[in-house]
């Protein structure tokens, strides 16, 4: 094939999309309904490293990139998916723009092969625009095992532009549709198929043809059809792009989306029949009986808190050793790495800070970091390939309903289970700015991954201790248990703020329920270690850099006799003490804003008479260090209950300041878990004494 991968950045952008540098480039644009494999296509011919999560509305911003093709430069454009051109929803709307008012020289219309019918409706809203289509139908390879055929030959002949099959997972069909590409861009093309209307429609098109300007900068029939619509959207960014009002010829009596809808519909069902052939029906069944037991109202939520455990248990069983052995690995270079630095001269004092400050810290962060991370997110990334996440959105969705918001945040929840930042940018998903608002706002209430080791960290040594089968079942549940909690909290807060700041009516929303597929079990874990895993080590390694600096310097400075860490641990105690805490674990968590991880490692520092760790990830030193600086069980229990709730990390809120653009809710989002996290501890802590 001869694909030359090139980077997002080589080419310019404009109002109207992204620009060529030469004359003979293409640029094509890449779209369809959500969860067709649009993502997997655009990586199998760019190589770039787009995520393709298996639910609805994964991609929310277009991807760019472009490669080589039998010496043509091709750029690719994908967008979010999009069910029609008829935007309710932000990607909806970037789809469209683009779609509609963007350079591409080719629209590629990727479709799924199991369900085509309902992908068609797309296409040929778009084949109104512009006869440079193309019609991928991919996923063949999942249609074939679900028993079903499709002629592409025919479907092309109907249709009148070009068909072409692929399994974009397997390269199957990938030189095709790059052909196709080159000669759709090199050659005139067919007048391709265009929807009917009913009688009255159709009259009402062409009485508007005929007032309308002979040159508009779009095909003039779909111009019609938008301005019978009244389609605001459409009309404003004409306006805005070529200074031409549209909305003058909006007449009195616009046509009814319904009419639109069903003729395109018809159009698409006349064309699909005889093209479609099903000869095995059983792996359908299979699904569907499937369904009805993940989506029922006995056994989705079991099922679903089922699955969770299993994947908290391996996680917990499976990160003991390779910390232990990441921890004795990194105890082992300190030596060297600290005569290494007086070698090259620095002074003692540095030498110091380096390693028993910012060296140790950061090799803690790996060591306890990285297995816990490396086993969950390729689990966590096998739900998605398997088609299950979508199901738990469903299964969720009437929870969310009866707090008076929308269904979708289901999705926005899952996701911060991996980070809350993406989370918070994945609620552009969400159509309604007030049900938007309360997603980004409550997002941070479920634990992200760099809240994880902390929280089985003390559930171990506190509550199960180590080793043994039902000391691991045991972490399990009480860590799903604190899970639940977050879950439950994010429903409550989110019925309140419906009722109170961000009052209005929940809206519906369409989930479509992909099918289960085999995932590519390679994939997931060199997706899931690159997107998810490195990433966020990444981004807690360099918080953890200047934190340790930071923290070393004030353990190690001394006014009076006592060291600044101390002295602000001090001034904090009575608060720590009124939540259930302590001053330093106070510190602990505002010294930790830049990343959750670094909660633990700075309370072990700062409870160290030098300011150093003596033994980075063992457990039993970790408790004898906690006990000795008199903790208790219900001093971890408070510990538990703040690392859930309290303010989210830098990160997270620089995210929903520019997701927001607003301080004031930017605030809020801060302010909301920490009232919860205070309530929380100081109700522990005056029934626990009240008991006691």
């Amino acid at each position: 094939m001869g694909l030359t991968v090139s980077s997002t950045g080589a080419f310019l952008t404009d109002k109207k999309g992204y620009s060529k540098d030469r004359p003979s480039d293409i640029v094509v644009a890449l779209s369809g309904n959500p969860n067709v494999g649009k993502s997997t296509l655009f990586n199998a011919l760019t190589g770039l490293n787009q995520h393709t999560g298996n639910w609805t509305g994964k991609t929310v911003e277009t991807a760019r990139g472009s490669f080589l093709h039998n010496g043509r430069r091709i750029i690719l454009v994908d967008l979010p998916g999009s069910y029609s051109l008829i935007s309710h929803s932000e990607e909806e709307r970037v789809a469209e723009d683009y779609i509609v008012f963007g350079d591409a020289d080719i629209n590629v219309v990727v479709c799924d092969a199991a369900v085509i019918e309902r992908n068609l409706y797309l296409l040929l809203q778009i084949t109104e625009i512009t006869p440079k289509t193309i019609l991928c139908v991919n996923l063949v390879d999942e249609a074939q095992k679900k028993g079903i055929s499709i002629d592409t030959e025919e479907l092309s002949r109907r249709l009148k532009i070009p068909v072409v099959a692929t399994a974009a997972r397997n390269g199957k069909g990938i030189n095709n549709l790059c052909d196709m590409i080159i000669s759709c861009a090199d050659n005139q093309p067919r007048d391709a198929v265009i929807p009917i209307y009913d009688k009255e429609s159709e009259r009402q098109i062409e009485g508007l043809l005929s007032v309308l300007p002979q040159k508009l900068s779009i095909d003039r029939r779909f111009a019609a059809i938008k301005i019978l619509e009244n389609d605001t959207h459409f009309l404003k960014k004409y306006n805005e792009l070529y200074n031409v009002n549209l909305k003058e010829f909006v007449p009195s009596n616009t046509v009814s989306p319904e009419k639109i809808v069903s003729g395109i519909v018809k159009t698409a069902t006349d064309i699909l029949d005889g093209c479609i052939k099903c000869y095995n029906t059983k792996r359908k069944i299979t699904d569907l009986k499937i369904d009805r037991i993940i989506t029922s109202k006995v056994f989705s939520i079991p099922i679903m808190l089922l699955l969770l455990g299993i994947i908290f248990w391996i996680t917990i069983i499976g990160a003991n050793y390779p910390s232990q052995m990441l921890s004795r690995f990194f105890t082992g270079l300190e030596n060297p790495f600290y005569e290494f630095l007086l070698k090259i001269n620095l002074p003692d004092a540095i030498c110091h800070m380096l390693v028993y400050g910012v060296y140790r810290v950061v090799t803690w962060i790996v060591s306890v970091m990285l297995p816990p991370m490396a086993i969950f997110f390729p689990l966590f990334t096998l739900l998605e390939d398997l088609g299950f996440l979508p199901r738990i959105a469903f299964n969720l969705d009437k929870c969310f309903q009866k707090c008076r918001t929308c269904g979708k945040q289901a999705l926005t929840m899952c996701m911060g289970f991996g980070c809350n930042a993406a989370g918070v940018v994945g609620c552009r998903i969400i159509d309604s700015p007030r049900e938007r608002l309360i997603a980004i706002l409550t997002n941070s209430l479920v634990p992200c991954n760099g809240r994880f080791p902390t929280l089985i960290t003390l559930i171990t040594i506190f509550f199960v201790g180590t080793g043994g089968i039902l000391n691991e079942i045991g972490a399990t549940l009480l860590l799903c248990t604190f899970v639940l909690l977050s879950i439950g909290m994010t429903f409550l807060a989110s019925f309140l703020l419906s009722k109170t700041v961000l009052k209005g009516i929940p809206s519906s929303f369409t989930l479509e329920l992909p099918s289960y597929r085999r995932p590519q079990i390679l994939k997931v874990i060199v997706r899931s270690m690159l997107d998810r895993t490195l990433f966020v080590l990444g981004r807690a390694v360099i918080a953890a850099i200047p934190a340790g600096l930071i923290i070393w310097l004030a353990a190690n400075v001394f006014i009076n006799g006592n060291s600044l860490l101390s002295i602000a641990a001090n001034f904090l105690d009575p608060i720590g003490i009124f939540l259930g805490l302590d001053g330093v674990i106070l510190l602990a968590f505002i010294l930790g804003l830049p990343a959750n991880e670094i909660v633990i490692p700075i309370i072990i520092m700062a409870y160290s008479r030098l300011g150093t760790l003596t033994d980075t990830g063992d457990l039993a030193f970790i408790k004898t260090l906690f006990i000795d600086n008199g903790w208790t069980t219900l001093t971890a229990l408070n510990v538990i209950v703040f690392s859930l709730f309290h303010w989210p990390c830098a990160t997270t809120l620089l995210t929903i300041k520019k997701e927001t653009n607003s301080l004031k809710w930017t605030a809020l989002a801060a302010v909301l878990p920490t009232i919860i996290g205070i309530l929380l501890c100081a109700a522990i802590n005056f029934i626990s004494k009240i008991i006691l």
